[in-house]
């Protein structure tokens, strides 16, 4: 290799004759990953800076009480656009990096997190830290509030006290008690936003434990609910507010337990965990299903490189940058196609899942799953299931409690044959056809109950697909009185209805940065021709416009998908006049958000409104959510509608916020957790105008067979290659899944980088 550079046409690595699993071939990006993680010794240094400052007034994690400032985060802090193409296009110096602190603030009566921007690297005596406020719509000096910060410590004390009050009632019910101890059977959680119109509001309900190590206890409601007022740090001021069963309100205990021991009172079944809950397997298998499956290899070894250091990758004409976050887990960046950027960055901000529901807890339920962290729960894949058994795998890392936690084998890479030719033509004479090849970059994040699988595809002509799918288990609603919200899928419980919702930034960089969103619509008209002798046809016709500035931002995909979207660069025509570009659509269904005005959510979630936002590029808009929006509804740190205020965006540097996500009314099919089959939604990013012909003619991976009369009289297979391995132990390519370890942990406070310990149950 050349310094920097490397030749690609037609570079390849021969393997020996083993089909043994082949990891990714070595290459040295051409850039520092100015989006890579902080490293071991400057997360250490950051961490020491701040311990070291009075002001900040901080406690060790594992030592800090509920009235401690503690340390939540450290992490890099994406660099602006304009300084990293400053780097990448013109030659200019690397960005500043800067480290993005997040302190839990407790030490107070009012606590908050603050957010923090601390310089790199670490110089005593001159570094500073600055409240982070630049990305955020609301500037509060980097502080949202902290709803969580006496419930963590208060909230077992008083729920237990309620739970008690009617212990008689939970064991005559369901022979359970939920006491705070050792032998409770029941558990007892709720809503999520906590209710913030009148007050701290929360809305719990009792569910029964799991009976098993299986993680079912979201499947077993037993639909009786209660009201608490938590407003303020002080639980003496916390008030009881009411019961509610079976659809009926007692506004207090003394009135449900004369309810309850009242002649007629109507006493409801419970949810019993059991193997119908479980996924270990159970019941007959389908006929030769005992017998191995088909098993892919990578017959050449592996087509695609990375620099692991750089979280580079390149496979065939597409090149990308990885980067990782506490919340919102993997992106890419700079990626490029043929040399010419395509887009800048590419990745998740939000997920979102609203439930609906005629009880308290499901209708009050509305998750920001970036509150709990996606990169935080990127556990280790299951290879051979989550991935093929060829994969290339890579670690990712976050910051969490004074300690680094490395996730082992949490990304992986791997190319793969689609089950159907990407393009085909038979003749009398002869048949012609291409194989589907293509590479997906994927990560697994089980955050909760629910289980979401990210894929990054890349295929030969130029596309990228974002594909997205949800497994785990269900929040399960109890069955009473919701038929209007739900099918009825077991003894006493109903699916829940929810809305998944997952947000997407798409910064398209087409030829440069001067974009131009342009819509191409397929409208029916009546139309008189030269040649229809006066007569009108019934026909159709393309209308096209363009989305001129934001006010006109907000978009949904056409009945009948007849609006196309898609961002060209109008200083760039090909051969034939037309703009290049590359057009946005979806690749399976679709949605936004069902709810018109969220009682949850209020200002929250604007981003989930519609299928697509266009925005202008701004350094301080780098997000459309923060992690701590369920903490301050009304007024969220960044309230997406304030992104639009009527900029032009004809020829400008434009970033389009699109949403995926599913409609789920769990059906019995659910049980026990959600297929990826079905729960799947995703977008195709896809050139459109964009090459004077299709770049699937350059490979070299298809066939012409020439025939007629009845025989073959020619097979063009022009140049592909042979496979370069002979399959001899099959099993030798299974992976040896007791190796999976989990976590691997290094310390940093005090810094510790020789004593790595495996811990993966802990995360919080």
């Amino acid at each position: 290799m050349n310094g920097q550079t490397k030749r690609w046409i037609n570079d390849t690595t021969t393997t020996d004759s083993s089909c043994a699993t082949p990891g990714a071939q070595s290459i040295r990006a051409s850039a520092f990953n100015v989006w890579s993680s902080l490293t071991d010794v400057e997360a250490a240094s950051v961490a020491a800076w701040l311990f070291s400052q009075t002001a900040f007034n901080l406690t060790g994690t594992e030592d800090a009480g509920e009235w401690d400032n503690s340390l939540l985060m450290i992490e890099l802090m994406e660099p602006n656009k304009t300084d990293v193409l400053n780097y990448l296009d013109y030659g200019g110096p690397e960005p500043e990096r800067y480290a993005h602190v997040i302190i839990d603030h407790r030490a107070d009566v009012d606590p908050y997190y603050q957010d923090l921007l601390v310089p790199l690297p670490i110089q005593n005596g001159t570094t500073e830290a600055e409240f982070l406020t630049y990305p955020y719509t609301r500037k509060t000096n980097g502080q949202v509030r902290n709803l969580d910060a006496s419930l963590d410590a208060d909230w077992s004390t008083w729920m237990y006290n309620v739970t008690a009050s009617i212990l008689d009632i939970t064991l005559d019910l369901w022979s359970g008690s939920a006491l705070g101890l050792d032998n409770d059977t029941l558990d007892v959680w709720g809503i999520d936003p906590l209710m913030q119109d009148d007050g701290i509001i929360r809305w719990d309900t009792f569910w029964n434990l799991p009976t098993s190590e299986m993680d079912s206890g979201t499947l077993l409601p037993l639909g009786l609910f209660f009201k608490s007022n938590v407003t303020g740090r002080d639980p003496s001021l916390w008030t009881f507010d009411g019961w509610l069963y079976n659809d009926i309100f007692y506004p207090t205990t003394d009135a449900s337990r004369a309810a309850y021991y009242s002649p007629g009172f109507e006493k409801l079944p419970a949810n019993i965990d059991g193997s119908w809950g479980w996924t270990d397997q159970m019941g007959t298998p389908p006929p030769l299903d005992t017998v191995y499956p088909p098993l892919a290899i990578a017959s050449s070894g592996s087509r695609y490189f990375t620099d692991a250091d750089q979280q580079y990758v390149k496979w065939m004409d597409f090149e990308f940058y990885i980067s990782f976050s506490r919340d919102t887990g993997m992106r890419l960046h700079n990626i490029k196609y043929k040399g010419e950027r395509v887009i800048y960055e590419l990745g998740l901000q939000e997920a979102l899942a609203h439930y609906a529901g005629n009880d308290p807890v499901q209708s009050g339920t509305s998750y920001l799953d970036t509150f709990y962290g996606f990169g935080t729960y990127a556990f280790e894949l299951v290879k051979g299931y989550d991935c093929p058994t060829y994969a290339t795998y890579l670690n990712s890392t976050f910051y969490t409690s004074e300690t680094t936690h490395t996730h082992i084998d949490s990304i992986c890479l791997f190319e793969t044959e689609g089950n159907y030719p990407i393009q085909r033509h038979s003749t009398s004479q002869y048949v012609a056809a291409t194989k589907n090849i293509y590479f997906t970059i994927r990560n697994v994040c089980t955050v909760g109950n629910y289980d979401y699988m990210f894929s990054y595809e890349f295929y030969i002509d130029g596309s990228i697909n974002v594909d997205v799918r949800a497994s785990g288990y269900i929040q399960s609603a109890y069955f009473a009185k919701n038929q209007d919200y739900r099918y009825h899928i077991h003894d006493a419980l109903s699916g829940s209805m929810h809305d998944h919702v997952l947000n997407f930034k798409i910064d398209f960089d087409i030829l440069g940065t001067a974009n131009t969103m342009t819509t191409t619509t397929n409208v029916p008209v009546s139309e008189v021709y030269p040649w229809s002798n006066g007569k009108a046809r019934d026909t159709m016709k393309l209308q096209r416009t363009e989305i001129t500035n934001e006010d006109e931002g907000k978009l949904d995909w056409n009945g009948n998908g007849a609006t196309q979207f898609t961002v060209v660069n109008k200083d760039v025509t090909n051969a034939f006049g037309e703009y290049r570009g590359y057009r946005i659509l979806p690749s399976s269904p679709t949605i936004h958000l069902t709810v018109l005005n969220s009682s949850n959510l209020v200002n929250a979630a604007n981003w989930a409104k519609h299928d697509l936002f266009v925005t202008r590029q701004h350094d301080t808009e780098p997000r459309s959510s923060h992690p701590y929006q369920s903490q301050d509804v009304a007024n969220p740190p960044i309230n997406f509608d304030e992104f639009f205020d009527g900029e032009n965006l004809e020829q400008e540097d434009i970033v389009v916020w699109a949403n995926v996500g599913m409609h789920h009314v769990p059906h019995t099919g659910d049980l026990p957790t959600t297929l990826f089959t079905i729960a799947h939604s995703g977008l195709a990013i896809t050139p459109l105008n964009y090459f004077e012909t299709s770049p699937v003619k350059e490979t070299v991976n298809m066939v012409r067979v020439d025939y007629g009369g009845g025989n073959t009289s020619n097979v063009v297979t022009f140049g592909q290659g042979v496979p370069a391995c002979i399959v001899g132990d099959v099993e030798s390519l299974v992976p040896d899944l007791s190796e999976y370890l989990g976590d691997s942990v290094v310390r940093k406070f005090p810094y510790d980088p020789n004593e790595p310990y495996y811990e993966t149950d802990s995360i919080e």
